[in-house]
């Protein structure tokens, strides 16, 4: 069954925008979720309930919303902030350029921070987010990332809680995204063009 289009502004769909095919079902809501309670009960068993959670945008929002909820449920009170860091653009492929386009505002001196992401891949961002809390005085930066595709490292990083590792595969749903498209789908997919 195809995906309905999603809409632009004004209700409007741009179908040539729009990559071919299908998105076929790779984890299911349900699968995440459970996902997501796992790592909410390491985090709060590792770092304790007073942690800044730093969110990369915009992947990431999906996913930092559902673990916010989670970590509540094991006594995790959190401040919370966000950044957004660009690699991208609209292609497919890393620039391999990363680039602040929001910062966050809290102090993060002395703080115990969760660093949360939508995916690892090569591994440029989030150890330039990593680097740059560290530099501006936190006393730790745990990183959290939904999914990990460890064959695409191109730096020395790893994430201390990972959802799920996956492959060279082009992921979307969950708030992960093709040119702005199919964040909204409640499961992880891929794109099929057959």
């Amino acid at each position: 069954m195809r995906d309905p289009e999603p809409p632009l502004a004004g209700g409007m769909i741009d179908a040539a925008r729009r990559p071919p095919g299908r998105v076929e079902m790779m984890y299911s809501a349900a699968e995440i979720s459970a996902r997501v309670g796992a790592l909410a009960a390491d985090i709060a068993e590792t770092l304790g309930p007073d942690i800044l959670v730093v969110a990369v945008l915009k992947g990431g929002f999906v996913f930092t919303a559902d673990l916010l909820r989670a970590l509540h449920h094991h006594g995790v009170h959190p401040r919370i902030d966000f950044m957004t860091l660009s690699s991208y653009g609209t292609g497919m492929e890393s620039s391999g350029q990363v680039t602040i386009t929001r910062d966050i505002t809290d102090d993060v001196r002395r703080a115990k921070i969760l660093l949360i992401d939508d995916i690892l891949e090569s591994g440029r961002t989030l150890a330039f987010a990593r680097e740059l809390l560290r530099e501006r005085g936190a006393e730790m930066v745990h990183l959290c990332v939904l999914l990990d595709k460890r064959e695409k490292r191109k730096t020395e990083i790893n994430a201390d809680y990972v959802g799920f590792t996956i492959g060279d595969e082009f992921v979307v749903g969950y708030g992960l995204d093709y040119a702005h498209y199919y964040r909204e789908l409640p499961y992880i997919g891929i794109i099929a063009t057959d």
